[in-house]
């Protein structure tokens, strides 16, 4: 920071964290009361990849798989060991709810020290830290998304510092007399949130490249003949670029393909090629950067506000970044807070990463969520564009007037929110419906089966019906039992070898139409022991692989789902 850590500035700290962890806490078990926080098939299966590390045939980190980054997986398997938390989607939410409270601080801390004086920050200052992370920890959308195993609350915590950590060291650079260690530091930080963020979401390399280039040219412009700064510019950006190189060795040595999570089978890019309609138009943005914005733009006022209120945000956020241009330009690192846009741009546009919005065609939900990358940054420059008011009103009764203004906005916005249900829980209740109805009814007959028996199961696409019978992953054999990095197929995989002679393997085998198992006991007479239809989903059946098996499976079975139903939130209206 520019100024020395005082007892007051440790003390407004801790009661951020200490608010925002009240927050976090009502808000998780509000959530998990109304059965919300398992909603996201996303969520579910975050949960079980982090399970699988120690929960499977084939326990190990090749579990982590691709696609996703591992780091928040690794960051669950502590509180996941548990069943019941594992059951419940706790596991998976402290992880979330912890970062929640770090992104709130973070944000205060962040424009408090940007602000700061020399000395120390003065009252308005203060107050905008203040009114900044009010905004950021009171959102809805970003508060039932804490409450959930859902990646984006620990990106934005760690991007958040991040820049908190960037903005402190061009604050210090800017200051001839400050210490060179302290120089070192702030940046050194700044890599390791960087380098946490760049293993959560790939969001992180795009802002460890820019962010790097950023530490480059400030380096290079004050560094003056400075080894140990230039040591420690060194050392940045190896730190950021370790994570990238990282991560591609593993997916050429575990899938013989460096860019498995970006074209293998399970990428965004095939997943979307996948469930592309034959002469259907692509997702809207695709090869056009311009309506690509536009859709990522709109989703992050969805996650702001309903209605005119999305106006007033985007004037505020406006006016802030020229105050930014043409008032302060110390506060130029800042901006970077907006390079959500551009990534975001780039990826809809040519990486098969579709954004839809219950306001425009194809007027429906998926991938809402993104928007809310764009919440610190609404967060920060509305905060600077009140802060900006306040300083040029001469009186107080004015500046009274001013933070009135600011906290009606803030209240009049998230009212509208509440009032409409926020858009991410409206996200995750519309696309897992039907999911859930089918994983419900599956599980209340997989609890029938004898214990201790082993199936063999897909889980690509309902794992949550284990999740919801408590049945351990290790009892299962799936798709994950096999040695990836046999191409293209491992005929003496445990997982090629069930399917060819099921049997032999499992007592039972689960099969939903379509899937590898489906199509594997398709060259099998097996009998039917259950059956599960629900409309928009493919049909599961239970079939018994062993003669001698006994099963009571398939008596009838009306139970209710073992978790509260999701439409007690009152989203079936």
């Amino acid at each position: 920071m520019t100024f020395h850590a005082t007892r007051d500035w440790d003390r407004e700290t801790a009661w951020v964290a200490v608010a925002a962890s009240c927050v976090s806490i009502i808000s998780f078990l509000i959530y998990f009361k109304h059965g919300a926080v398992l909603l996201y098939g996303d969520a579910v299966a975050h949960i079980n990849i982090a399970r699988r590390v120690f929960d499977s045939q084939t326990p190990g980190p090749l579990q982590l798989g691709t696609v996703w980054l591992p780091l928040p997986h690794v960051l669950m398997i502590p509180f996941l060991f548990s069943t019941a938390a594992w059951r419940s989607g706790l596991g998976g939410s402290i992880p979330s709810m912890i970062a929640y409270v770090a992104g709130a601080v973070g944000i205060f801390r962040l424009v408090r020290g940007a602000l700061a004086l020399p000395s120390g920050p003065d009252t308005a200052a203060r107050l905008a830290g203040w009114f900044a992370a009010l905004v950021y920890a009171a959102n809805p959308n970003l508060l039932y998304l804490q409450s959930t195993a859902m990646t984006e609350p620990l990106y934005l915590a760690l991007f958040v510092w991040a820049m908190v950590f960037f903005s402190e060291f061009t604050q210090r650079v800017a200051r001839a007399a400050e210490r060179r260690p302290s120089l070192v530091r702030s940046l050194m930080k700044c890599g390791i949130c960087l380098a946490g963020a760049e293993l959560t979401r790939y969001d992180g390399w795009f802002a460890a490249a820019v962010m790097g280039a950023a530490a480059f040219v400030v380096v290079f412009r004050v560094a003056h003949g400075n080894s140990d700064l230039r040591s420690a510019l060194i050392m940045f950006l190896l730190l950021v670029a370790v994570v990238p190189v990282f991560w591609l060795a593993y997916n050429a040595i575990i899938y013989r393909n460096p860019l498995e999570f970006a074209n293998g089978s399970y990428s965004a890019r095939a997943i979307e090629q996948r469930s592309a309609r034959p002469g259907a138009p692509p997702h809207p943005g695709s090869h056009d950067l311009y309506v690509a914005g536009k859709y990522f733009f709109k989703s992050a006022e969805l996650n702001l506000a309903e209605g005119n209120c999305q106006k007033v945000w985007i004037l505020a956020a406006l006016v802030g970044i020229l105050v930014v241009l043409t008032v302060s330009r110390r506060l130029a690192p800042l901006l970077l807070l907006w390079l959500p846009l551009p990534f975001y741009m780039l990826s809809i546009a040519y990486s098969g990463v579709p954004i839809f919005i219950p306001v425009w065609w194809p007027f429906s939900y998926y991938n809402v969520r993104y928007g809310l990358q764009l919440l610190p940054a609404f967060t920060v420059f509305s905060a600077l564009f009140f802060y900006a008011l306040g300083t040029f009103a001469r009186s107080k009764p004015a500046r009274i007037i001013i933070a009135a203004a600011a906290l009606i906005l803030l209240a009049g916005s998230y009212i509208s929110i509440w009032r409409a249900q926020p858009v991410c829980l409206r996200e995750a209740w519309v696309n897992s419906r039907t999911r859930l109805a089918l994983e419900s009814e599956l599980a209340v007959k997989l609890r029938d089966l004898p214990p201790d028996t082993t199936l063999l199961m897909y889980l690509g696409d309902h794992v949550g019906a284990l999740q919801q019978a408590g049945i351990p992953l290790r009892r299962v054999i799936n798709e994950s039992n096999h040695r990836t990095w046999r191409r293209p197929s491992d005929p003496a995989g445990q997982w090629e070898r069930a399917l060819a002679d099921p049997g032999q393997y499992a007592d039972y085998a689960i099969a939903f139409a379509g899937d590898p198992v489906s199509m594997a006991l398709a060259k099998h007479s097996l009998p039917v022991v259950a059956q599960v239809d629900v409309p928009g989903q493919p049909q599961a059946r239970i079939y018994r692989t062993r003669p001698n098996t006994i099963s009571s499976v398939s008596r009838a079975s009306n139970h209710l789902p073992p978790r509260r139903r999701s439409d007690d939130l009152g989203l079936t209206r």
